[in-house]
């Protein structure tokens, strides 16, 4: 069964930088994202990348996140600058496959203080 490992959250002030890793332990995908989910409200999309290479994001993190992916590892990545005390949630990687269900990742903890 494929499973995706997540990584690389954290403490970390506003205005600081952290970047979150997802790695597949095998399958082939139409596309993989990131999502948060904060205490108390419903989980929101905030970054995906297509197998094209085609990217989207919420419009809350345009200009400070980049997701970006290693094929070779069938790893993503999100690169998060300048975070705000909003951006703290759990974050989840998603992978869309070709052939079987959508994936969920276990979620890392990103809290950003004041």
């Amino acid at each position: 069964q494929v499973q995706l490992v997540e990584s690389g959250g954290g403490l970390v002030q506003a205005g600081g930088s952290l970047r979150l890793s997802c790695t597949a332990s095998g399958g082939i995908f139409s596309g993989m994202a990131w999502y948060r989910q904060a205490l108390g409200e419903p989980r929101e999309l905030v970054a995906q990348i297509f197998s094209g290479g085609n990217t989207n994001y919420a419009d809350s993190v345009k200009g400070r996140f980049t997701i970006s992916r290693d094929n070779g590892r069938r790893t993503i990545y999100l690169q998060m600058n300048n975070l705000k005390a909003e951006d703290t949630a759990v974050y989840f990687c998603n992978a869309v496959q070709m052939f079987g269900p959508a994936l969920w990742g276990q979620g890392t903890q990103v809290t950003v203080s004041p």
